[in-house]
């Protein structure tokens, strides 16, 4: 195991305090856009925490008002049109590792979602496990607008299981905003705040988060996204294993001991 919250990267903007990190893209100016280097570091940062025994819980903040513009036009798309096959693929998998290194990071991520939140932006929100988001916050899948196919970066399989088929393909085909309140009742946000409120909102529930049994934390993230891919007798299976090791940690022995002496459990992650 690592410790992580001393990180200084470079690309990006990084604190962590209470055992909860807050990433924030660090261009305000031009909305937030990624680069190739942020999408590299923040690729191997997510990587790393799978082993940071001092990170429980992730917060992807925006910045200046603005989440993400996607990636940007001139650091990013230009170059990219002068480039061969084998380099275009080299960088489509390199965004796709961003969100593999997002799902397998083994800690619960919240989006913290304020104006501009398109593209690539809307994909690492779509990647977060919990998506909170302001009255202005406005997401884009506007792959199409560039050119390009909606199934970039996983979006045709994970944005239909967050707010259903017939929905995410009208925004993957027309690329079109979808607004606040239209996501909140699709199920793709989980929650709409004020803009002076977002940020103390999720610091709220990732303290909840990390307040938990954070080991067992670990498990529902995995098993969320290893279920996908299962049957149902599989996922019942596979449940019972995660459930059986869980019941061996002290967390648990923890919440028994708490329950019988009628007090409130403090888990540690063990």
């Amino acid at each position: 195991m690592t410790k992580m919250a001393g990180l200084q990267p470079q690309h990006f903007l990084w604190e962590a305090k209470d055992r909860i990190a807050t990433i924030r893209l660090n261009r305000p100016d031009r909305k937030n856009p990624l680069t190739f280097d942020s999408y590299a570091e923040l690729r191997d940062t997510f990587r790393a925490l799978v082993y940071a025994s001092d990170i429980d819980v992730v917060i992807f903040a925006s910045n200046g008002g603005n989440f993400c513009s996607g990636g940007d036009v001139h650091d990013i798309i230009g170059p990219l049109v002068g480039m061969d096959m084998k380099e275009l693929l080299a960088f489509t998998r390199m965004t796709g590792d961003l969100v593999k290194a997002m799902i397998g990071c083994g800690k619960p991520i919240i989006a913290a979602v304020d104006g501009v939140c398109v593209g690539a932006g809307a994909i690492v929100a779509m990647a977060s496990d919990l998506r909170l988001a302001t009255a202005e916050a406005k997401a884009a899948f506007l792959f199409t607008r560039v050119g390009l196919a909606g199934c970039d970066m996983g979006a045709c399989a994970m944005l239909p299981r967050i707010i259903g088929q017939g929905r995410a393909a009208e925004l993957l085909y027309t690329g079109r905003v979808m607004g606040a309140e239209e996501g909140a009742a699709w199920g793709f946000w989980n929650a709409l705040h004020g803009a002076e409120a977002l940020e103390a909102e999720a610091w709220k529930l990732a303290s909840r988060i990390a307040a938990g049994p954070t080991f067992a934390h670990g498990i529902t993230k995995t098993q969320l996204n290893q279920e996908w891919n299962m049957g149902l007798e599989q996922a019942i299976e596979a449940e019972a294993q995660a459930q059986a090791i869980c019941m061996q940690t002290r967390d648990f022995e923890r919440a028994y001991h708490a329950f019988v002496a009628r007090e409130k459990p403090v888990f540690q992650g063990d």
